[in-house]
């Protein structure tokens, strides 16, 4: 059993758990808090110390503000996460930094029962900002985004910029342009996967007998039919659907905003060569700063899974080559 499952059994218990410097205390009902309980308690001692120290320092600190890998004396990287706020996106490409290299991720509002999200990409740098500070006082800071998050991230670094705060690097990792979230893009998309599914029914359909075709369709049938009930009886998980709130907002964001121009230091991390010709239009950026580094990935890599492992790995050294680079604009990564 976890720590938190643990104090959780213990608050519906009413037990009381606190740490007195060293000490673990608690109280409760004489009836509940037996001897084997104590026990337990007292072998966990050190865990439920730790978790409840951790738990203090993270209700002191703003509320953005997701330590990933808060040690190190490097310049602090605050990354904001994708599409649907996930800050965690960033966890292996921390670990492949290393310990030197802080990194906080920034949590949008709406992934909390009481907190509305934000559909405006001016709102959201807005609300980073200060929260940015708050953490850490004194810039210089680096900015960065994964996909979606990849605009939020540049208004936020125009944003700090603008206001006098040292930004030493933009980086964007896999971040579509934003004209790629406006209607029509998406209602084309949309269209080629339905065209795509058709086609692909087609041609099954086509090498199949009159009797199979009938069966194939009829099995098709079922199992959409099953799919649909399934999800009906499904208990929906709240963080799915707070993150899907997030999602929505998120890409209404896109829709409404246009980039201004930056005069900062960009660097543009992009799954693969082959991702520059995809509807994302990675490379778009570099018509509003004056000039972009460009770092590509393997072929294989894509938007989805560049920063996963084997490819967290690959785009970590590229990251090191950016703050290492100097002039040299294009670097790739081939294995």
């Amino acid at each position: 059993m976890t720590v938190s499952a643990f104090l959780a059994e213990l608050r519906g218990r009413d037990i009381h758990v606190w740490a007195d410097g060293d000490r673990l205390r608690c109280n409760g009902p004489p009836d509940v808090l037996t001897p084997e309980l104590r026990d337990r308690l007292q072998q966990r001692k050190n865990d439920i110390l730790e978790f409840l120290r951790v738990a203090g320092t993270l209700a002191q600190r703003p509320r953005a503000i997701v330590p990933l890998q808060p040690h190190g004396n490097r310049t602090p990287i605050f990354g904001v996460g994708g599409h649907n706020g996930d800050v965690f996106c960033y966890r292996y490409i921390a670990r492949h930094l290393g310990d030197e290299q802080p990194l906080y991720g920034l949590q949008p509002p709406g992934l909390e029962d009481e907190s509305k999200p934000l559909a405006r990409v001016e709102d959201l740098a807005e609300y980073f900002a200060p929260q940015i500070r708050a953490c850490r006082p004194h810039g210089p800071y680096i900015i960065a985004g994964f996909c979606a998050g990849g605009m939020i991230a540049f208004e936020l670094a125009r944003r700090l910029l603008q206001e006098g705060t040292a930004i030493s690097l933009l980086a964007l990792f896999g971040a579509p342009y934003p004209a790629r979230f406006r209607r029509l893009p998406l209602l084309r998309e949309r269209f080629a996967q339905q065209v795509e599914w058709v086609v692909g029914h087609t041609r099954a359909l086509v090498s199949l007998s009159s009797e199979e075709r009938r069966s194939y369709v009829a099995e098709k049938l079922r199992q959409r039919k099953a799919q649909r009930a399934a999800e009906r009886a499904a208990t929906p998980d709240p963080a799915l659907v707070l993150r899907a709130k997030v999602e929505r907002a998120t890409l209404a964001a896109g829709r409404r905003y246009t980039p201004g121009h930056y005069a900062g230091r960009v660097c543009l991390f992009v799954p693969s060569e082959d991702s520059v010709r995809s509807r994302d239009e990675p490379l778009r950026w570099r018509s509003v700063v004056p000039h972009a580094e460009e770092y590509f990935g393997p072929d294989g890599c894509n938007v989805n899974n560049m920063l996963l492992e084997p490819y967290a790995a690959t785009f970590a050294e590229l990251f090191r080559q950016c703050g290492a680079r100097n002039g040299d604009r294009r670097a790739i990564v081939t294995s």
